[in-house]
This record gives structure tokens, sequence and C-alpha cells, in this order.
């Protein structure tokens, strides 16, 4: 059974001031930004994503509230996410980890905002995180890892757009 660490609420803010953060955008020049939103939304948080299997815990309407656990490369690490930003009208939603099944971070979030771009669209996913006291230098030495980690997650992404939604012969 797991021993649950305790991670501290964030904002929007914390994107720009968090000792590690990272942006990747996942152009879609084959769907408008209304159908790569309810991709992201779907009740089965992004089942194409290999290193992770999530479920929301929260019963529908999703929204500013809304709880989900994600595992993380076949549960070596687990998180509990609170959704602080919800706004289906802008295409964005950001959360942050309540809790994490292995004390590394002091705190983590993600943010994602798709927006237009030309005929398609642009999903940026940013992910930012702080070490929890003692593990600077674990998460420190990680951040390779985490890299790669994060451009699976990405890779599996596109490749997902990619093949739902190949581009319509036009240029971005």
């Amino acid at each position: 059974m797991a021993i649950w660490t305790t991670l501290d609420p964030v904002d929007l803010s914390y994107f720009d001031t968090a000792q590690h953060s990272f942006s990747y955008d996942v152009d879609v020049p084959g769907a408008d930004p209304d159908t790569v939103w309810a991709d992201i939304v779907a009740p089965q948080p992004l089942p194409w994503v290999r290193a992770l299997r999530g479920h929301y815990l929260s019963p529908e309407p999703l929204g500013v509230g809304s709880r989900r656990e994600v595992a993380v490369l076949r549960g070596v690490m687990t998180l509990r996410e609170h959704f602080f930003l919800w706004d289906n009208t802008i295409h964005r939603h950001s959360f942050y980890a309540t809790e994490a099944s292995v004390p590394l971070f002091r705190s983590f979030a993600e943010d994602y905002h798709v927006t237009a771009l030309g005929s398609g669209s642009r999903f940026t996913w940013r992910f930012a995180f702080d070490a929890h006291r003692g593990f600077g230098p674990i998460v420190a030495a990680g951040v390779p890892l985490n890299r790669r980690l994060f451009a699976s997650i990405i890779g599996d992404t596109q490749r997902h757009f990619d093949t739902q939604y190949p581009a319509r012969g036009g240029v971005l």
C-alpha cells in the first residue's frame, strides 16, 4: 500500500516560478481546437499515452474542482490531481497534484491549452515541479529521465493526433 505524500497547491503563476518547468507544443493541422479539446477532456484521460493510466475521481460534468488519479510508468508513481482551472470556451485546463505515492515533489502541476493555428490547432502542454525537501539533488539528477518521459508522452500524443486527424492537404 502506498504512503501518500501531500503536495502544495499552486496557481497559474507557478509555471513561471517552479524550479523545473517544461513546455511542449503538439501541432494538429488536421483538426480544429474543438475537436482536439474533445479528445483531451474525454472521460478516459489520455488513453493514447503509454506511460500514463488514469481515471477521474469526480463525476461529470468535469470542471474546476474535479479530481483525477494518474499512474505513471505502470504505477512507479501515482498522482492525485485537482483541477484549479477548467475553461471549455478557451480550451484550457490546469491542475496541481494534491498527493503523490512517492515523496519526490513538493509541488507538481500541468497546464493544457489548445489554440487555433491556421486551419488546425496547437496543443501546448506544460509541466512544472519543485522537489520535496531533501530530494532536490535526486530530482535534479532525474531531469534527463523526466525529459525522456515527457518526450515519450508528447510523442504518443503527436502520433495519436496525426493518426486520428491527418492533415487535410493544407499548410498551417
